[in-house]
């Protein structure tokens, strides 16, 4: 009994702190470009925000994508055409100057500043292919990210994404967010899963499915979403799909432990002896 009286009075003294560390943050904010406001308010009201490499318009995409495009047909390949449950392939490319340039571009830090509303940490980025799959599992189930209370994850699709190629999908915020009781029936099924996540028919039955976003695109779409606030999975697919995941949180970020996949050994790094300068990759 004593431990959760003092966890809960150490989580409210957290709370307090972080409300705090908002409202004197909130003058030190960055300026935002004027075409950047509508981004910052969606992101606000619905948790994301669907754009694409072109429209966003960053100097440093062309790099990005000529080093994705190169590691992408490097990494695991499934010859198999039926497989119930197959865990994706997932490279570290933190350390390549091509992947980190974009993920630091000045335009988009200051958006998720300005969203996130303290100083924001740059953990990494993960490049993932995803093979088809026939059940739900891991992150096809529906789930939350736990790195902080705001977040966001910027992901970007490496090939066209059509349904067959499982794209991601999220529950509007309307539907879910603390004002609805939606939430407490969603965040108490979460529980009794450990927190892995729930499957379509499981919350079909609290938002319906014709409710559901799902979020198709061309090569080069941008979806920024905060995976803490947004209830979200990747869907179903019978064919591959290649993104990139870039991640933020505040500095530092609630749970710090969780951000250390991003740039350690939880998964593999390409070999740097591919590379032939500083920005690209030798094909």
């Amino acid at each position: 009994m004593f431990k959760i009286v003092r966890d809960k009075i150490v989580a409210f003294v957290s709370e307090i702190g972080y409300k705090i560390a908002l409202f004197k943050h909130a003058r030190n904010l960055p300026a935002l470009e004027q075409s950047d406001r509508p981004i910052l308010a969606r992101l606000k009201k619905e948790g994301v925000y669907v754009t694409s490499l072109e429209e966003l318009g960053f100097e440093s995409s062309s790099d990005m994508l000529k080093a994705a495009n190169v590691l992408l047909p490097r990494m695991a390949k499934n010859n198999q055409q039926e497989v119930a449950q197959k865990l994706p392939d997932i490279l570290t490319v933190t350390q390549i100057p091509a992947f980190a340039k974009w993920g630091r571009s000045s335009r988009l830090l200051n958006i998720i500043e300005n969203y996130i509303g303290l100083s924001i940490a740059f953990h990494g980025v993960h490049l993932r292919k995803d093979f088809q799959n026939q059940n739900q599992f891991g992150t096809l189930l529906w789930h939350k990210d736990s790195e902080d209370r705001r977040m966001i994850k910027a992901i970007i699709y490496l090939n066209d994404v059509e349904d067959k190629h499982g794209p991601f999908e999220y529950a509007p915020l309307a539907l879910t967010s603390p004002l609805t009781k939606n939430f407490y029936r969603i965040y108490y099924l979460m529980w009794k899963s450990g927190y892995l996540g729930i499957n379509d028919e499981t919350l079909s039955k609290i938002v319906p499915k014709s409710a559901w976003k799902s979020c198709p695109g061309k090569a080069g779409t941008v979806i920024l979403v905060d995976t803490k606030r947004v209830l979200h999975h990747g869907t179903i697919r019978t064919e591959e799909r290649g993104a990139l995941f870039f991640v933020y949180t505040a500095n530092p970020p609630k749970q710090p432990q969780d951000c250390t996949q991003y740039w350690d050994d939880s998964y593999a790094k390409p070999d740097m002896g591919q590379y032939v300068d500083t920005t690209t990759i030798a094909v």
